[in-house]
């Protein structure tokens, strides 16, 4: 096949556009890949789609191979699943929803675990009918507050989303790994430099839950991994290890000291190192944060306080993690004025718990530790308030800051971080839907099985931003061979009628031996169409030019920039070679 530079609908940039934040995101508009239509929304040029269509089918032969079987469903949903499961209150503002003429609710589908259980539901009813897995390539609605880096975060995106039903939570456990390994083979196939990571649950709910990430220094996630082991985890999932409780007799009384202008914990260590005779660290002291949450469905929001060491501060997505689905919301001005026992800097356990907030504290504090924290009065600490004698938390929340250094979860070496992009994620969601919506299997004692399911999806126009990403230079993009809209870039470096009838010539060898050709026959400059030639980022680019009339081409890889000359009467076969392996 070849596609003709000259008549494709494409136009180049050779600047960047005003919004673009992250790589991916200005060469794929650059390069004539996307163009943006609305926050977070964008169309697919040809060359785009054709990438786009790639990577697709990359993800729709791992499918296929392991007997998952591909279904479609309608993005426009009834309302009535979504409250059955209650999920149409608590994706809160980030679900579309709208009304039809006659008045009725819908939203547009962000998700699908509903319609996938009750299809199956509807269509099956025998313990001999399981396991299955089914799933679709779809696109997906999500009303994000920031939609941001082009594709990376969109409010329209395709995905490929799959569910399995199993009668046995061992049978869960096989689906899952299937899943597990063909995710493993797409994202190789992808040439993809990724990791896997233990992760949260969300609104999705379930059990078991790990992500994958593909490496990138722009991406929005954070996770570590163990210098010394395997482990890695996003870090919203990292489970701080708890350190063993400690003797209470031996710790003196706690005492209240007046401690001016030390709203801060830096100027509260300065203060109590210089005025006691002791030396205090950040870590000695329990910095008390009050944020406010709302239920989904609910109007009024509720005050929590949430205690961590005070050489930390609160994560706050760790936070939303651990609290979904509830919204959370730091204070205003006017939530202190309505509560006035908080003393903004000197806030403490004593009159969080006094006026019947809930008080949450970080796992390190245990019983037995000793603390420096708020009095509850201007100009005033406590010292040596210790837990499980003059304070008692209403449970524990590991929402603190995960930093490089600490020491591994699994007990083997320390943290290292790095960011990533998610481009796959995979649960093992339980009977969560099942329940919902009775999805129950006659077993061969005809008594009713409840059902066990898992989700897994693959962000497949995401994981085009994600390559790009990955594989670019400060020329433009540089496409993997199993996802680049062409296999060879020819390129005509001159109006001669011989180099002109030359490029075609072998554009049409090429295609004949079943290789995918962009041929750029436009009547530009040289300097513009090799320009465009790495701006685009086809891997082989083959340069018709001066060299001719001396009976060579030029070859070159667009990733490693290595260039040969290769004799006219071999390079098609060459080419072929290049491409084919």
């Amino acid at each position: 096949m070849i596609t003709r530079m000259s008549s494709l609908f494409l136009r180049t940039l050779r600047e960047d556009p005003a919004d673009a934040e992250v790589p991916s995101h200005k060469l794929l508009v650059r390069a004539g890949y996307v163009r943006r239509v609305a926050p977070g929304g964008y169309t697919w040029l040809p060359l785009g789609l054709k990438v786009l269509r790639n990577i697709e089918a990359v993800v729709r032969e791992e499918m296929d191979a392991f007997g998952a079987q591909e279904i479609q469903f309608p993005a426009l949903l009834p309302k009535e699943p979504y409250e059955a499961t209650n999920r149409w209150e608590e994706y809160g503002p980030n679900l579309f929803r709208l009304k039809d003429r006659k008045g009725a609710d819908y939203l547009l589908g962000p998700t699908h675990e509903e319609m996938f259980t009750l299809t199956v539901k509807g269509e099956y009813s025998s313990y001999k009918d399981y396991p299955v897995t089914l799933y679709q390539i779809q696109t997906k609605y999500r009303d994000e507050a920031r939609p941001r880096a082009g594709i990376l975060r969109g409010r329209e995106f395709l995905m490929k989303d799959s569910y399995s039903f199993d009668l046995t939570d061992e049978g869960l456990s096989e689906s899952y790994r299937n899943h597990r390994d063909a995710y493993i083979r797409i994202f190789d196939r992808l040439g993809l430099e990724y990791v896997i990571v233990s992760a949260t649950s969300g609104a999705m709910g379930g059990s078991a839950s790990e992500e994958f990430l593909a490496v990138a220094e722009t991406g929005e996630d954070t996770f570590v991994r163990s210098t010394e082991s395997g482990y890695a985890a996003n870090v919203e999932a990292v489970k701080t290890p708890v350190p063993a409780a400690q003797p209470i007799d031996d710790k003196p009384a706690a005492q209240v000291h007046h401690t001016p202008n030390t709203p801060t914990i830096e100027t509260l260590v300065d203060f109590l190192n210089a005025n006691t005779d002791r030396k205090f660290t950040a870590a000695d002291t329990l910095k008390n944060v009050l944020v406010k949450t709302q239920q989904p469905g609910q109007k009024d929001w509720t005050l929590l306080a949430v205690a961590v060491p005070g050489d930390r501060e609160v994560d706050f997505k760790r936070l939303e993690a651990a609290l979904e689905p509830a919204e959370v919301a730091m204070l205003e001005a006017s939530d202190f004025a309505k509560n006035s026992f908080l003393v903004k800097g000197y806030i403490g356990p004593g009159a969080i718990q006094a006026n019947g907030i809930r008080f949450l504290a970080d796992p390190r504090v245990v019983t037995g530790t000793a603390w420096v924290t708020g009095a509850d009065k201007a100009d005033h600490h406590v010292v040596d308030l210790v837990a499980g004698r003059d304070f008692t938390p209403d449970g524990v929340i590991d929402v603190a800051e995960v930093r490089e250094g600490d020491a591994s979860p699994d007990g083997q070496g320390v943290l290292v971080a790095a960011r990533g992009i998610e481009i796959g994620h995979i649960f093992q969601l339980g009977r969560k839907y099942a329940d919902a919506f009775t999805l129950d299997a006659l077993g061969p004692d005809s008594k009713p099985v409840r059902i066990t399911m898992g989700s897994y999806g693959v962000g497949v126009s995401r994981l085009v931003a994600a390559i790009a990403e990955q594989s670019h230079d400060d020329r433009g993009l540089i496409w993997p061979r199993n996802v680049a809209p062409a296999d060879v870039h020819v390129v005509v470096a001159g109006k001669d009628a011989a180099l002109v009838q030359a490029g075609e010539d072998f554009a049409k060898q090429l295609s004949d031996k079943g290789l995918k050709v962009l041929l750029d026959d436009r009547k530009a400059s040289p300097g513009v169409k090799f320009a465009d030639a790495e701006l685009v980022g086809i891997p082989t680019i083959l340069v018709v030019g001066r060299g001719l009339k001396d009976g060579v081409v030029e070859v070159k890889d667009r990733k490693s920039g290595e260039r040969a000359d290769v004799p006219v009467a071999e390079v098609v076969d060459h080419l072929v070679q290049v491409v084919c392996g």
